[in-house]
């Protein structure tokens, strides 16, 4: 941190990006670590600060990293999902649970 500007960084993690900064919680695609454990995020797409500072990654910014701890397995809200078809009579109806890993940001190495 410089002249004690917020640091956030834009990261990837499975298909999705996501805007952190230190002490966030966020969900990310289910990860292979038990609760507790701490997990990196190297694929680091941008790092700035709130006073102008940037860093931007082609594709990625080399040498830096998010460090998180894994705090929970998360289930989401069932989707209900339909499939029909108009005059055969077929009527499907299913459903999927996402599972989520709640990470907490620790650090950002830049």
């Amino acid at each position: 941190m410089i002249n004690g500007d917020i640091m956030y960084a834009i990261i990837r993690s499975g298909s999705r990006q996501f805007r952190v900064k230190k002490g966030d919680v966020i969900c990310v695609d289910l990860l292979d670590a038990e609760p507790g454990n701490t997990v990196e995020f190297r694929e680091v797409l941008f790092i700035g600060e709130t006073g102008g500072a940037v860093k931007i990654g082609a594709p990625t910014v080399s040498g830096s990293l998010v460090k998180g701890e894994l705090v929970d397995e998360v289930t989401r809200p069932k989707i209900q999902s339909v499939k029909y078809k108009r005059r055969k009579n077929q009527y499907r109806k299913f459903g999927h649970r996402q599972r989520y890993s709640q990470v907490k940001i620790i650090d950002i190495v830049s």
